[in-house]
């Protein structure tokens, strides 16, 4: 028997850091996993750590370098941990950074901004995803948990029909998806956070003021949406799976439903995928 591929690491390293400024205090709160590859076989194949740099080192890593280089671009600390594992440690060939942010929007109170008490911010969840070698470092981007609807302007209609199709079609519906995209720099931008949120705004743009004749044709418009308004990404691929909203049977009432009454479900839900390119 032979070893043909491993990683290793550590997951869920859950980091907090505050910014204090002119009596007005930021939060940014990040969960990463670090991976590594390289020249580890022997401590699988033979019990030999030797050159194992232990996971709690990397948890420590993380610590130690967000107190130093963590600010408000996720991806510029990405890849500061990226490269830094590559330059510490001979034996990595590969490192594969994961951060996710939970968001914090600052608390209003009295109508006044409060300078240091939050609430948890909504709008998805932003993502960060690393990978260094010794020749290249890719990043990407993205968003996820994302929940958007729309009341109308969508449809589905014309889809095969056989012996097991129950769905009536439709030319207007509730359009709902819990939306993950994530796309891929081709460079370093001027700022990452304002190419992000162009990308995001693009998309939903696309989402709201576009008639959606089924949830494939919005994700390839909404991709294409985001490829325009940021030349400094290659690719984005996004996940929508559809959130049905699903007509309640008002008639055992002697009722109409004109599209009024309906009941949120999320499983069992389409699942649409698809990446764009230029």
């Amino acid at each position: 028997m032979k070893l043909i591929q491993h990683n290793y690491g550590k997951a869920r390293v859950r980091v907090m850091k505050i910014f204090r400024a002119d009596g007005q205090h930021t939060l940014k709160e990040l969960e990463v996993a670090v991976k590594l590859q390289g020249d580890f076989d022997a401590s699988f194949t033979q019990a030999d750590n030797r050159l194992v740099v232990a996971t709690d080192s990397m948890k420590n890593t993380v610590y130690v370098l967000a107190q130093d280089h963590l600010g408000a671009e996720t991806e510029e600390f990405g890849r500061f941990l990226g490269t830094h594992f590559l330059n510490t440690y001979p034996q990595v060939a590969r490192v594969e950074i994961g951060l996710s942010e939970h968001g914090w929007a600052r608390l209003t109170i009295d109508g006044k901004p409060h300078p240091h008490a939050f609430q948890e911010a909504g709008r998805g969840r932003p993502t960060v995803k690393i990978v260094c070698t010794r020749e290249s470092t890719v990043v990407e981007s993205g968003v996820e948990d994302l929940l958007i609807l729309k009341t109308t302007g969508s449809g589905f209609e014309n889809f095969v029909r056989d012996q097991y199709t129950t769905l009536p079609e439709t030319a207007d519906r509730i359009l709902a998806t819990r939306l993950k995209a994530v796309w891929t720099y081709l460079g370093t931008p001027a700022s990452y956070r304002q190419t992000n949120d162009a990308i995001i705004a693009a998309m939903l743009a696309v989402f709201a003021e576009q008639y959606s004749p089924s949830v494939q044709v919005t994700l390839f418009q909404m991709g294409g949406a985001a490829l325009r308004v940021a030349p400094e990404i290659s690719q984005i691929h996004l996940a929508m799976p559809n959130q049905h909203c699903l007509p309640v049977n008002l008639a055992p009432f002697g009722r109409a439903n004109p599209n009024e009454i309906f009941v949120p479900t999320d499983e069992p839900h389409g699942q649409i995928e698809g990446t764009v390119a230029r």
